[in-house]
């Protein structure tokens, strides 16, 4: 183990039925709800993560994105509105695979080693994945794409960008213990480290072995959705259920995609940013995913730049943006049409995400090193453009390039802000769940609070499985989130979850019902705001209500004492 279990912790899981500040007691064992198991067959699960997407990038939740495949899932399956992740890709990685917050799961920031409980830059050894809780209750497990739970070690100068290049090779990326097949997957395919070149990806690996080279045609995206496709060709010559976790890179920067894609968006963006967002605020409205009285479009955080100035770069990179996204939803439909093939898609429950708003993040501008080449694999140099050069248009291998933040702000339209910060913008995420055998609603929009912590108690009541106390030889921390079954079952709108936490590089927040705590980072005040009323965070009611605000503090400190934030 890493470290001991506080005492809080201990409390958590010894004290049956009580309620300790802001976390209901979790059992160590199945879900105290009806199990679904008891049903003659146990469903197949699987959950596809977006990167970096925004909150109304997809057509279902207001986009100008061609994504049929994504739509046909919404229109037959569920939408939320409120669905929860950490802000960034690693620690909603990490959420997602345990259950916890990112802090107790290991990755409280990135993947790099502080040696800190809480910041470790890999998932703790307190933790149990998804994958192995499931194998326990009879599953097939495999995983495809992004893992990034793994430590990332920079080499540093020269060796590093040689390596990133792929001039030279190494038989690890990381610590093969922390690999996804060490970690109960039993096939995977995938990059160990977060960035990708998505024509000749870095730390590509098939089950532990490196993929020393890919075809001349090679896109990662197509790769990703092919090998899951291969997996459920696998998975379905066995009489048993399978879990698939399928984590696509797209839409995370670098913006690369195949030309002929980017063709169909070429001018689709001319008409600029605020244009295309008030556009979309219209489309969230009219499909019902907001209702305009309590959901205001948020003021544009960019009113004095001028789009003639910007138009030709912008309008590119963002017609990038939605050709990845686009070619995605494309093998999002291999893997439906397999599914339908193979006669599993009635009981197979699909979960879509993203692990976190769009990112205002401009990787030009941060150079080459860590996990940014410099060159091509064939010696092409890669270009970093600083300012927004018509030379060097995002699109190809050769460009190192993101959308930034004012398509970031809108891409996460209706709300402010973007990936790592932990106002509304950067923390929810688009959330469809597809399952003809248990969704009595189709089409329906769900309004509850959830959060990505909540995947794993979900699978535990799904699948019948019992989440353990101790687990290869290690004590167990329990699960932080609640089940969503019901939320998928029935028709009514219970709470899922009364109180959610937040903090990353000192953004931080907490929900508690309907109201919110909020602040941009450890230097900021703290804002308040009743999300019911105010679901853009526009009306700031801090001053108003100082002793509810003072409360909400209180209890962000526990959680955060609790959960790892604070290491002693």
């Amino acid at each position: 183990m890493l470290h001991k279990l506080n005492p809080f912790r201990k409390k958590i899981s010894l004290i049956a039925g009580c309620s300790l500040l802001f976390i209901n007691c979790k059992n160590n064992n199945t879900s105290d709800k009806a199990s679904v198991s008891e049903t003659p067959e146990k469903p197949n699960i699987v959950v596809i993560m977006a990167d970096d997407l925004g909150f109304s990038d997809l057509g279902c939740y207001g986009g100008e994105v061609d994504t049929p495949v994504l739509n046909g899932l919404a229109e037959n399956g569920l939408r939320f509105n409120a669905f929860y992740n950490t802000s960034r890709c690693c620690p909603s990685r990490a959420a997602l695979l345990t259950g916890q917050y990112p802090h107790q799961a290991g990755i409280g920031q990135m993947t790099m080693d502080r040696n800190l409980p809480g910041y470790r830059g890999r998932l703790d050894e307190q933790t149990v994945t998804l994958a192995e809780v499931l194998k326990t209750a009879g599953y097939q497990t495999g995983m495809v794409g992004k893992w990034h739970v793994s430590p990332t070690e920079d080499l540093g100068g020269n060796e590093q960008l040689e390596w990133l290049n792929h001039q030279t090779e190494k038989e690890t990326f990381s610590d093969i213990d922390t690999y996804p097949t060490a970690r109960g997957f039993d096939k995977y395919y995938g990059n160990i480290w977060g960035v990708v070149d998505y024509f000749d990806p870095f730390a590509l690996v098939n089950g532990t072995e490196p993929v020393k080279e890919v075809p001349e045609d090679f896109y990662y995206t197509d790769a990703i959705g092919d090998s899951a496709v291969a997996y459920v060709d696998h998975f379905v010559k066995e009489e048993k259920p399978f879990f698939l976790y399928v984590a696509h890179c797209a839409p995370h920067w670098p913006l690369m995609a195949p030309e002929e894609e980017i063709k169909k968006y070429e001018h689709v963006y001319d008409e600029g940013w605020q244009k295309i967002r008030e556009e979309r605020y219209k489309k969230l409205i009219e499909k019902g995913i907001f209702k305009g009285d309590t959901t205001k479009l948020s003021e544009f955080m960019f009113p004095d730049l001028k789009w003639a100035e910007n138009e030709n770069w912008d309008s590119r990179a963002m017609a990038v943006h939605a050709a990845m996204i686009d070619r995605m939803d494309q093998n999002i439909g291999k893997l439906i049409d397999k599914l339908e093939a193979t006669g599993q898609l009635d009981n197979t429950v699909i979960m879509f995400m993203s692990d976190n708003g769009a990112s205002s993040e401009r990787p030009s501008q941060y150079g080459i090193g860590f996990d940014r080449p410099s060159e091509t694999r064939d010696g092409r140099e890669i270009h970093y453009p600083v300012k927004k050069s018509e030379e060097h248009l995002p699109g190809p291998e050769t460009v190192m390039s993101g959308i930034g933040p004012v398509w970031a702000n809108v891409a996460n339209t209706p709300f402010r802000y973007w990936k790592a910060r932990v106002y509304e913008g950067g923390i929810t995420s688009p959330f469809i769940v597809h399952w003809p055998a248990g969704i009595k609603e189709s089409g329906a929009v769900k309004s509850q609070a959830a959060h990505i912590i909540d995947i794993m108690p979900t699978l535990l009541e799904l699948s019948g499985a019992t989440y353990p106390e101790e687990f290869n030889g290690n004590t167990i921390d329990p699960y932080m989130g609640e089940s969503m079954v019901s939320a998928f079952t029935n028709t009514e709108e219970a709470p899922i979850n009364e109180t959610l936490f937040w903090e990353h590089f000192g953004a931080a927040a907490l929900r508690q019902g309907d109201w919110k705590l909020v602040k941009l980072d450890g230097n900021a005040d703290w804002e308040l705001y009743n999300l019911k009323d105010d679901r853009t965070e526009m009306n700031n009611l801090a001053a108003k209500y100082p002793d509810r605000l003072k409360a909400m503090q209180e209890e962000w400190n526990t959680m955060a004492k609790a959960t790892d934030v604070f290491p002693n």
